[in-house]
């Protein structure tokens, strides 16, 4: 195996390339200063800048660990300290220090072979969380990876390098899923999940909602401090912490590498740029909603494994990024909340959908804004992979309530922005997209389409496809078809698929075809559901459009 050189600073002060081995043994008494970099997660600091603490009560890794956005040389880790993960302060349990936290990547469960060691600072600006970014690693293979601190050792979690560059790997396995309400239902899906055999998983948005938390169907008390809506750093923080403290979830993510974006209630219902139209909060004070948003997205990088390129500025952060497996496919993720304008017609007066909406086809009026458009487009031309994923947050496809020839649709998904969708699946189609295949969450049902043109041209051409997945959790137990899918499968011809059970979706990629299955499960307003395959869809290479697996 090939090992590329990393900088350590060892006890003397002078700088080493030495990358050695180090026992379970060593690794238990590793501290002080020197054997490697210390690494913050937004940069470098001298080791003098981190202190050793001592846990009085409980495990510091109460929120587990992760892994994500896997390169072919690495992947960004993460763990946040939370001995206390509810105290009220949302500190949890932390001192306000700055604490050293080490980590190992092996090649071997047993941390026998140990191929990166160094250490990261946990700073009380950023609730004592880490994200080490790694590299130098050799493409397509597995490593495991733990933590110190306090005494205590982590956690192992597994990860998952991406294929080298220019590479033409035979096969991609990944799942993708989206929002887990945590008071609609226990996170099993993710059991389900973390027993497969996977390369990664895509997260697609409402990993929290920030509705406040009440004794529900779970039957579980709830403690005061999180009986509130979300709306400041520590609240948002205490949020993350019920969530993660989940064990499924957890699971989950110490099993594979994750991609994440966000969708609306990492900040709020159906937000959009720098406005709440709907929701508790309509219309908010601009300098009151940017705090808002500034705490929501600190919280949301605290709590993930997101690289420096993540980290938000105040109200801002950037998301759209493109991670590329092999030349075999390459996800582009999208950002459809930071940019857009905001929602059509007054939001359907209130109801969120709207039959007559002019203003849904101002050319003017965005979903992406200009950057990210034209950063999508450019990509579209530059890229070599076969098969593009787009990673988007709100359903492209139409999704019409009204099976006359009137159309009734909602406007905050990218219903309410034709402009840039035509612009964006014109693109496809005139920059000779090989496969286009978008996966969205956010409307917690099962969708499988095709993608046209112009869904306003009853002629326009297939030149995508869309698979739309249910939530985790949200909207509790679910079925399989009610009245709503019903009238979509009347009312939408491009729409070959209608499910509205909880889950998540299952994809393989090959050279020849996209394999989706999407895993149901039968309940989740009580633990230990089963999980089944309600149905599979394909789409095979330079023919867009889903068809019956």
């Amino acid at each position: 195996m090939r090992f590329a050189v990393a900088i350590c600073y060892e006890a003397g002060g002078q700088m080493s390339s030495h990358v050695g081995s180090v026992s379970r043994r060593r690794f238990l008494g590793l501290g002080g200063a020197g054997a490697a970099a210390v690494v913050l997660g937004t940069g470098v600091l001298g080791g003098e800048s981190a202190n050793a603490f001592t846990v009085k009560e409980g495990n510091p890794f109460t929120l587990g660990v992760a892994s994500g956005d896997p390169a072919p040389d690495g992947f960004v880790l993460w763990t946040r300290l939370a001995p206390d993960p509810l105290a009220a302060d949302g500190k949890g349990g932390m001192p306000d220090k700055r604490v050293k936290v080490e980590y190992e990547v092996a090649t071997d469960e047993r941390f026998r072979h140990i191929v990166r060691r160094g250490a990261a600072v946990a700073t009380p600006e950023l609730a004592h969380s880490v994200h080490p970014e790694i590299h130098g690693l050799d493409p397509g293979r597995e490593y495991f990876y733990r933590f110190r601190a306090g005494g205590e050792i982590s956690p192992v979690g597994r990860t998952k390098t991406f294929p080298a560059a220019g590479s033409n790997p035979r096969r991609l396995d990944f799942a993708f899923a989206s929002c887990q309400a945590w008071q609609d239902g226990y996170f099993t899906a993710y059991d389900h999940i973390a027993a497969d055999d996977l390369d990664l998983v895509v997260h697609l948005g409402d990993y929290i909602y920030e509705y406040e938390l009440t004794n529900n169907k779970r039957g579980v008390t709830v403690p005061e401090q999180v009986r509130t809506e979300a709306i400041d750093l520590t609240r948002y923080r205490l949020q993350y912490s019920f969530y993660k403290l989940e064990e499924p979830l957890q699971k989950a993510h110490a099993r594979f590498p994750f991609i994440h974006t966000l969708d609306d209630h990492e900040v709020c219902n159906d937000w959009a740029g720098d406005t709440v139209l709907m929701g508790r909060n309509p219309n908010p004070d601009p300098a009151w909603f940017a705090a808002r948003k500034a705490a929501a997205f600190q919280s949301f990088y605290e709590n993930l494994p997101l690289r420096r390129t993540q980290l938000p500025s105040g109200p801002n952060i950037r998301l759209h990024r493109r991670l590329a497996f092999g030349r075999l496919a390459e996800f582009t993720m999208i950002d459809t909340r930071n940019s857009r304008d905001i929602q059509a017609c007054s939001y359907g007066n209130g109801t969120g959908r709207t039959a007559d909406c002019p203003e849904r086809f101002d050319t003017g009026r965005t979903i992406l804004g200009a950057d990210q458009k034209k950063w999508l487009l450019d990509g579209f031309s530059s890229s070599r992979a076969r098969w593009q994923i787009l990673g988007n947050q709100v359903p492209m496809l139409e999704t019409d309530w009204d099976p006359g020839p009137g159309k009734d649709v909602w406007v905050d998904p990218w219903d309410g922005y034709v402009a840039d969708r035509n612009t964006i699946l014109a693109a496809v189609q005139e920059r000779d997209v090989r496969n286009l295949v978008v996966i969205t969450g956010d409307r917690h049902q099962n969708y499988a389409a095709d993608l046209k043109r112009n869904f306003d041209e009853p002629d326009s051409p297939t030149v995508a496809s869309e698979f739309v997945g249910t939530s985790v959790t949200s909207g509790g137990n679910g079925t399989d078809i009610d009245d709503t899918g019903r009238t979509f499968l009347a009312a939408n011809p491009h729409m070959k698929f209608y499910n509205a059970q909880r889950g998540y979706v299952r994809v393989n990629v090959n050279r020849e075809r996209w394999h989706s299955d999407f895993q149901v499960l039968p309940y989740v307003t009580t633990p230990g559901a089963p999980v089944s395959t309600r149905a599979s869809f394909v789409v095979e290479d330079r023919r867009p459009g889903v068809q019956p697996a």
